[in-house]
């Protein structure tokens, strides 16, 4: 992942994030209305936020239970050795599978926590025989399967208080 310098975000921009990251199909007029700017100082707000990497890219959410990605699994994965060879070939060897959403370091217990969507259950169980009980290093994993999803969501708070 690159490193970025941060960047100095004043309330105009928070308001026009917050505005983008609940619905990124706004064009730049709809926004500038929402917040009470011109479209082209609006416009010029939202490109300088995406040069500075503020805004990395703008996506479709899409209903993974529509799709047929019934099961959501956590997974916490400890190695045998925290050396930074071992951790990076973990990254490498996670890096590319399409079923982990998210690959997490952590402190404590465990090195790493991933979420991983997969279609069923017998797609998760061939994740975790054919690939991450194979890669060198792993010594333990624990896996809780998501029962119910209370809250999910991609808006980050940015209030300031």
């Amino acid at each position: 992942m690159k490193q970025m310098t941060r960047h100095l975000v004043d309330a105009l921009d928070r308001r026009i994030l917050d505005e983008l990251q609940r619905d990124g199909a706004l064009s730049a007029a709809d926004v500038a209305a929402r917040v009470g700017l011109s479209t082209t100082t609006c416009w010029r707000r939202i490109q300088q936020l995406e040069q500075d990497g503020v805004i990395r890219k703008r996506v479709a959410l899409l209903d993974r239970e529509a799709l047929g990605l019934d099961v959501m699994v956590y997974v916490n994965v400890r190695l045998s050795t925290q050396g930074r060879d071992a951790l990076a070939q973990f990254e490498k060897a996670i890096r590319d599978r399409p079923e982990v959403l998210d690959c997490c370091t952590l402190t404590g217990e465990w090195d790493f926590c991933l979420r991983i969507v997969t279609h069923d259950m017998k797609e998760y169980e061939a994740f975790f025989l054919d690939h991450l009980s194979k890669i060198p290093n792993v010594q333990s994993v624990n896996s809780s399967i998501v029962v119910t999803v209370i809250k999910e969501s991609t808006v980050l708070p940015l209030a300031r208080g």
